[in-house]
C-alpha cells in the first residue's frame, strides 16, 4: 500500500510532464495525416466492416446484430494490445532522456498506456455511428461503459509496467509478446459466441481469461443493455488492481538497475 501511495504522489507531482507526453504521443501519431484524429474513428469502422464481411457467414447465424458485437470486442482488445506493446518498449525507447537527467522512469509508461486510451475513447466514436446505423438498442446500461474503460485501463498499466520492465532485461519478449497477443484475440471470443465453443474450453476462457471480464461486461452494457454479472463485475476490478499492484512491484523493484541494461 506505502508503493501505491508513493507512486500516486509522484505522479501528481509530475502530471505536467504526463501531460506533454500524452499530448506528443497524439501528435506524432497524426503529425502527417491529412484526416488526423478523424482516423480514430475510420480506422475501427474500416477493420468491423472487412471482419464482417470475412467472419458473418461463419457465425452471424448466431450473432444478434453481428458489426456491434465485434465491435464492442475489438475495440477493448485493441486498447488491450496497442497500449501494452506501446508501454513495453517505453523505457528503452527513452533511454537518452532517462540517462541525462532523473524523472520517474515509471512516467514514460503511464504516458504511453494514457495516450492509447484517449486514442481508444475517440474510437468508441465508431462504435456509436455502428449502433446509430444498425437501430440498435440504447438502454441506461449503455452510460456505465466508462466504468469498463476504467477498469481495463488499470489493468492494461500494470500489464504494461510488467511488460516495461521485463523489455529492459529480455528484448526476445517483444517477439514473445506477439504470439501470446495473436492467441489471446482467438481466445477472448472477439468475432464467435462463447457457447460455440466446448464446455472445457468456454471455462478456461472464464476463468484464466483477463479480458473475458472486460469484454463480457462491456457487451452487457452495450450490446446487451444490462446490468454485468456480478462476478464477472467484481473480479474485472479485482484482477486490474492486482496487476497494477504486480506491475508497480516489479517495476520499482527493476527501475534501478535499468541504466546498466538500456
Amino acid at each position: 500500500m506505502d508503493v501505491l501511495k508513493s507512486s500516486f504522489q509522484t505522479f501528481y507531482k509530475y502530471k505536467d510532464l504526463v501531460i506533454q507526453l500524452v499530448s506528443r504521443d497524439l501528435k506524432l501519431k497524426y503529425r502527417r495525416s491529412f484526416l488526423g484524429y478523424v482516423w480514430s474513428v475510420l480506422n475501427p469502422l474500416l477493420v468491423m466492416l472487412v471482419m464482417t464481411i470475412v467472419f458473418s457467414t461463419m457465425f452471424n447465424k448466431g450473432i444478434h446484430n453481428f458489426p456491434v458485437y465485434l465491435l464492442t470486442g475489438r475495440t477493448l482488445f485493441e486498447f488491450m494490445t496497442t497500449s501494452t506493446n506501446a508501454a513495453m518498449r517505453s523505457i528503452v525507447a527513452n533511454a537518452p532522456l532517462i540517462k541525462k537527467t532523473y524523472v520517474p522512469k515509471y512516467i514514460f509508461t503511464l504516458a504511453k498506456v494514457t495516450s492509447c486510451m484517449v486514442d481508444f475513447v475517440l474510437s468508441l466514436g465508431a462504435l456509436l455511428i455502428v449502433m446509430i446505423a444498425t437501430r440498435a438498442k440504447f438502454t441506461p446500461y449503455f452510460f456505465m461503459f466508462p466504468l469498463v474503460i476504467i477498469q481495463i485501463y488499470i489493468f492494461c498499466l500494470g500489464l504494461g509496467l510488467f511488460l516495461a520492465q521485463a523489455n529492459v532485461f529480455f528484448r526476445d519478449i517483444q517477439y514473445i509478446y506477439k504470439a501470446v497477443t495473436t492467441a489471446w484475440m482467438y481466445l477472448s471470443a472477439i468475432f464467435y459466441p462463447l457457447s460455440s465453443l466446448p464446455d472445457k474450453l468456454q471455462y478456461f476462457i472464464r476463468t484464466f481469461n483477463p479480458l473475458y471480464y472486460y469484454i463480457d461486461q462491456f457487451r452487457d452494457f452495450v450490446y446487451d443493455g444490462q446490468m454485468a454479472d456480478p462476478r464477472v463485475f467484481i473480479m474485472g476490478w479485482v484482477i486490474a488492481f492486482v496487476t497494477l499492484a504486480i506491475g508497480i512491484i516489479t517495476f520499482k523493484r527493476s527501475q534501478d538497475r535499468f541504466i546498466l541494461y538500456i
